[in-house]
């Protein structure tokens, strides 16, 4: 299943993946604790970009094409698939 952007996406994952090694660093130098917080909370908030982003595409995707398919089966399972990951979140 191939999603639209999925370079972009990845992309913005390795930059991601670059920001949390720059925070691991700035614990061994022993950075200030607020610039250190404020830097998790940009890698946060880079995270949830990617997750809104990936989420976007599951229902452009994935979803529609279970509703346009009319089985009601796929429609209850993506339907709870999506019930089950915010449920999760909120833990």
């Amino acid at each position: 299943m191939g999603c639209e952007g999925t370079r972009a996406k990845v992309n913005r994952l390795n930059r991601i993946a670059g920001q949390v090694r720059g925070v691991a660093q700035m614990i061994e130098d022993g950075r200030y604790c607020i610039d250190v917080l404020t830097q998790i909370q940009a890698v946060k908030s880079a995270l949830a970009k990617v997750e809104s982003e990936v989420l976007k595409d599951h229902a452009a995707t994935c979803v529609a094409e279970a509703i346009a398919s009319g089985d009601e089966a796929e429609q209850r399972t993506k339907f709870h698939e999506l019930i089950e990951l915010m449920e999760r979140q909120r833990r």
